[in-house]
C-alpha cells in the first residue's frame, strides 16, 4: 500500500576519511523514498529550489517515486556540510543553508490524502500537525524528531506525539524526551505519550524496537566497506515503514521483520556516498542481507543448568 513522506530534499557537502562529495543528492524524504521504494509505491512531499539538479529528479522517478507533491520554486535548494572523521558516530556541521526549506509548508495534493500509511520527517512539529490535518484516516502515522525540537517546541511536539502510532529516533532523543537517563524507562516514557511503538535507532550500534508488550533489539552489522553514514538513520525508516506498508504486518513478529528490513536499508546506505548505492540495489541483495544480520545473532541454545 501506498506510503507518504513529508521531509527534506538537500544537497549535500559531505567529507569522509574516505572521500568528498559537493553537491551531493540528499535529505531525509530522499533517503527514506528510495528505501522504502523497494517495498511499496511512495508519493514524496518536499520543496526545492530551481538549481536542483535534473539528474536528481530523473533517479527519484526511475525509482517510481511519485514525485507530485514535490514542489519546484524560486530560490536555491536546502543545503548541507558535513565532515566525519574515522569515529562515524561524530559528525562535524560545517554548514547549513536553509534556502526554500526555510519555507516550507507542506500542502497535500488532494489525490495524497487518501495515503494509508504516512511518515513525517523531521521537520517542525507544527508542519507535522498541519499534514496530519490534511491527511484522511491513515492506517498507520510515524514520525521522526530531533533534540532542537524536543528543547524549543515541546508542547507542539507533545501534540503530535498524541496523533502518532511510530515513533523513530535515536537513543539520546528518547532520553532526552523522556528526561530519564535509562534507555528501559524512557521508552515506556515516550510510549506513555502515545505512540504504540518506538523505534531507538543506535547508529552502528543497531536498533531496539519498542512496544509496551515487547522490546526486540537487533546488532549493528560489521561492514567491511563504510564510506559515508549520512542518511543512514532515513533509510533505516524507509526499510522499517516499507516493509510495514508493504505487508500490513504490525505484529510482534512483523515488527521485528521491519527492524531487519530497516537496518538492512541503513546499513546499505552507508556503503557510499550520497545515495549511490541505496539508490542501485536488487531485491536478491536486500534478501542476502537480512539473512546476514538474522544469521549475526542465531546459536543453539546447550543448557548446562538443570531447571
Amino acid at each position: 500500500m501506498s506510503l507518504l513522506v513529508v521531509g527534506s530534499v538537500a544537497l549535500d557537502d559531505v567529507e569522509t576519511p574516505f572521500g568528498r562529495r559537493e553537491g551531493a543528492l540528499g535529505g531525509a524524504a530522499v533517503y527514506f523514498g528510495l528505501a522504502a521504494s523497494y517495498f511499496t509505491d511512495v508519493r514524496m512531499v518536499a520543496v526545492v529550489g530551481r538549481d536542483f539538479p535534473r539528474e536528481h529528479v530523473d533517479l527519484l522517478d526511475e525509482r517510481g517515486l511519485d514525485l507530485t507533491g514535490l514542489q519546484v520554486v524560486d530560490g536555491s535548494t536546502f543545503r548541507w556540510g558535513g565532515r566525519y572523521g574515522y569515529d562515524f558516530n561524530a559528525r562535524e556541521t560545517m554548514f547549513t543553508e536553509l534556502n526554500v526549506f526555510a519555507d516550507f509548508d507542506p500542502e497535500i495534493p488532494v489525490e495524497y490524502r487518501e495515503t494509508p500509511h504516512v511518515f513525517l520527517a523531521n521537520i517542525a512539529p507544527a508542519l507535522q500537525l498541519g499534514v496530519l490535518e490534511q491527511i484522511e484516516a491513515p492506517r498507520s502515522t510515524a514520525l521522526d524528531t530531533m533534540n532542537y525540537w524536543i528543547e524549543r517546541t515541546p508542547e507542539e511536539l507533545r501534540r503530535v506525539l498524541e496523533r502518532v502510532q511510530i515513533v523513530l529516533i535515536n537513543d539520546s532523543e528518547t532520553r532526552e524526551l523522556a528526561q530519564d537517563p535509562n534507555l528501559a524507562r524512557a521508552a515506556l516514557n515516550v510510549l506513555s505519550m502515545g505512540p504504540r511503538i518506538l523505534v531507538v535507532k543506535k547508529g552502528e550500534h543497531g536498533a531496539v524496537t519498542f512496544s509496551n508488550e515487547d522490546a526486540f533489539a537487533v546488532p549493528g552489522l560489521p561492514l567491511e566497506t563504510i564510506v559515508d553514514p549520512t542518511g543512514a538513520g532515513d533509510a533505516f525508516a524507509g526499510g522499517f515503514l516499507g516493509y510495514l506498508a508493504a505487508t500490513g504486518d504490525f505484529g510482534g513478529e512483523g515488527l521485528r521483520r521491519a527492524t531487519i528490513y530497516g537496518s538492512a536499508m541503513g546499513s546499505f546506505c552507508c556503503e557510499s556516498f550520497s545515495v549511490d548505492r541505496l539508490a542501485s540495489l536488487e531485491p536478491g541483495e536486500i534478501e542476502t542481507r537480512f539473512e546476514a544480520f538474522r544469521d549475526l545473532t542465531r546459536f543453539e541454545h546447550v543448557p548446562i543448568f538443570d531447571v
